[in-house]
């Protein structure tokens, strides 16, 4: 079979945003083995949960710590407050990771935390980046066709040449 004749079939299979099987499973339903443990356990959750109290108080490790895992779960997300130095640009950037860096050798911050404030001045940095970049770009955009003419031959004025610094693919 030709890829060609493959492609031809495969073509309008499948429609974007459309479901594969739109009589499929509705939204919401339930695994049946969920609604049979729960059909099982009704009525007995107090009963259950007094049990595993009184294996818990009586030793059992297990059931101890399915009871404090429920009572005090550990916390995923924290806050967590050291000091930073502000970032006002993406060179500030270095010297905000600086910071992350010596708090988690300090034992301030653990590593993981360390990496999420590593996403959130990555994020910034590009963000800004951007912002830089679209500053660039909008005296270019202001710019007639007749003056990008012109700056592309090289016979402009002296607005005109701040302007065409923008326009360098490869300046050097």
């Amino acid at each position: 079979m030709s890829s060609a004749k493959t492609g031809e079939q495969q073509a309008g299979r499948f429609q974007k945003g459309q479901s594969g099987n739109p009589a499929g499973r509705p939204r919401g339903a339930r695994n049946s083995a969920t609604l049979a443990a729960e059909a099982l356990l009704d009525g007995e959750a107090e009963a259950l949960t007094r049990k595993a109290i009184e294996m818990a108080l009586s030793g059992d490790a297990v059931a101890l710590k399915l009871c404090l895992d429920r009572v005090y779960p550990p916390r995923k997300n924290h806050p967590v407050s050291f000091p930073l130095p502000p970032i006002s640009g993406a060179h500030a950037a270095a010297e905000v990771m600086r910071a992350v860096a010596e708090a988690v050798a300090a034992g301030l911050i653990t590593p993981s935390d360390a990496a999420e404030f590593a996403k959130v001045v990555d994020a910034y940095v590009k963000a800004y980046q951007v912002a830089k970049l679209d500053d660039r770009a909008k005296p270019a955009e202001q710019l007639t066709t007749d003056e990008l003419l012109r700056i592309a031959s090289g016979h402009y004025n002296e607005p005109e040449r701040r302007a065409s610094k923008l326009l360098l693919l490869n300046p050097r």
